[in-house]
């Protein structure tokens, strides 16, 4: 039997519970085919960014997160360079660590409680699309019996099904890239001498790297950290069993010291790839997260890229459904193909820079980090990439400079942006000094708000970036706001 829905979403990771949530929290129909019966327990990511936490405390769940994590204020890399994340333009001056599972169940809840239909240990094995939607066929993982099987009928359908995307696979969509570093290694590991002052710690010789990121756990005996370890010398497969011993002389040979390990729980072999595909849409199919794109470990990019993804397409997605024209969703490549294209490059950067062999290089890169990373606009402008919150979205021409950046941290009378945000829809920012309430208050589609500031009105997109800037009286033809608004919606100006 055929269910009929809005969306559905193949994988339930970050990113694909981000769209499922937000579709619901919209008021769509949206299902979610995930092949793991329960959260992934060997998910790899542990940080999460500043943008990242902003768009969580726009759904409400920053808190709760933050609650049950660490922070840290940057990350120490070679030789006293490092990436200082505390004068960012958030007031998330930091880096939450935790293990990507808890923001995966926060996700998850979410998803739920917004209204989501969420089918786990369900495998997709067919999607076809056509002029008027998508047919996806799925059937219980790892069962044969063609009575097991369940099959949608959506509109659209998004592949946020990591890396080996069956998605991607069955649009027939190429993934063009290489392997960049093999046989990584990941564990969760106790230690009785970690690093002094904590935060995420690198080290690393001409042989191999250690990373370790605290996970504020601690008792009688040691405290837990995650830890990403490398070695020149033992390049395997991913199938080769991980051994204690090769966590532990990676980890002490690369820290320059005993870091005291005194237990390993959880851990995996892995290698990494640079690979993005060329159109994250096709038709009536679209890609997010690992599905579109993925890259080196380094600077903890893939999460937080794949929940920034997420949030961008939802809304349009939303907006298309409830009668918004359909060239609206060109935007999401247009405006997320740059990102992930960044996000490659820089990560790549990185890991280069870590995995450096000859000692001429690793001299000049020891002598000459410190000192770039320390000026202030240089510092500036690398930990807001790495962050999320210097990166914007372009503008056409015509339009104001502030269009396509985020609006987060404006000051408002009514708190903060992204509380505000917990209502779906655009929010319109008056001027400081207008009067606080307008004589039209306008559609479920806005949510009214004053600055405390002297900047401009703003119109603001349900995913926290400037749609339009300008007087707050210029409401009439196409440089007004409603006109933007309904540029993005399909609204009647006459409506507004």
């Amino acid at each position: 039997m055929d269910h009929n829905v809005d969306v559905v979403v193949v994988g339930g990771g970050p990113a694909g519970m981000t769209v499922a949530g937000d579709l619901a929290r919209l008021g769509c129909s949206v299902a979610v085919v995930e092949k793991w019966l329960t959260v992934n327990p060997s998910s790899r990511a542990f940080a999460t960014m500043a943008r990242t936490l902003e768009l969580l405390d726009a759904r409400g769940l920053a808190d709760q997160l933050l609650a049950t994590s660490t922070t840290t204020p940057g990350i120490n890399l070679f030789k006293g360079a490092k990436l200082d994340l505390t004068h960012l333009r958030s007031r998330y001056r930091f880096a939450m660590i935790t293990p990507q599972t808890n923001v995966d169940q926060a996700l998850e809840r979410y998803a739920r409680e917004q209204g989501a239909d969420i089918h786990r240990g369900m495998a997709l094995v067919d999607l076809i699309q056509d002029a008027t939607g998508v047919t996806l066929t799925a059937r219980p993982k790892d069962d044969d019996n063609p009575s097991s099987t369940m099959t949608w009928r959506a509109a659209y359908a998004v592949g946020a099904d990591g890396a080996h995307s069956t998605v991607r696979g069955l649009v027939g969509m190429d993934f063009p890239g290489k392997s960049v570093l093999s046989s990584v290694v990941l564990a969760d590991v106790k230690l009785t001498a970690g690093p002094q002052g904590g935060g995420l710690t690198l080290g690393d010789t001409p042989r191999e790297f250690g990373f370790l990121a605290p996970y504020g756990k601690e008792d009688s005996d040691g405290s837990w950290y995650r830890s990403m370890t490398w070695d020149r010398e033992r390049q395997v497969p991913d199938t080769d069993p991980v051994g204690e011993a090769e966590i532990v002389g990676s980890l002490n040979r690369a820290m320059g010291r005993d870091v005291g390990v005194v237990d390993v729980g959880w851990h995996s072999r892995f290698h990494c790839d640079e690979r993005q595909v060329r159109d994250y849409r096709s038709g009536r199919v679209f890609l997010v997260g690992d599905a579109a794109h993925v890259h080196s470990p380094m600077g903890a990019q893939g999460m937080n890229t794949g929940i920034q993804d997420g949030a961008n397409l939802a809304w349009k997605l939303g907006a298309v459904l409830a009668g918004a024209d359909d060239s609206i969703l060109d935007t999401y490549h247009r405006e997320r193909y740059p990102i992930g294209k960044r996000v490659v490059r820089q990560s790549g950067l990185m890991m280069r820079a870590v995995t450096l062999h000859p000692r001429p290089a690793r001299f000049l890169r020891d002598l000459l980090a410190p000192h770039i990373l320390s000026i202030p606009r240089v510092r500036d402008v690398v930990a807001g990439s790495f962050a999320g919150t210097e990166l914007r979205y372009p503008s056409s021409d015509g339009q104001s400079d502030l269009v396509g950046t985020r609006a987060t941290e404006v000051p408002l009378h009514e708190g903060r942006l992204t509380e505000l945000q917990r209502r779906p829809g655009f929010v319109f920012i008056r001027e400081n000094g207008t009067a606080s309430t307008m004589q039209n208050p306008g559609t479920d589609l806005l949510v009214h708000a004053r600055r405390t500031d002297d900047g401009p009105a703003l119109l603001v997109r349900p995913d926290g970036y400037i749609a339009w800037a300008g007087s707050s009286t210029s409401r009439g033809g196409e440089e007004g706001w409603p006109a933007a608004l309904s540029r993005w919606t399909g609204a009647r100006q006459s409506s507004l």
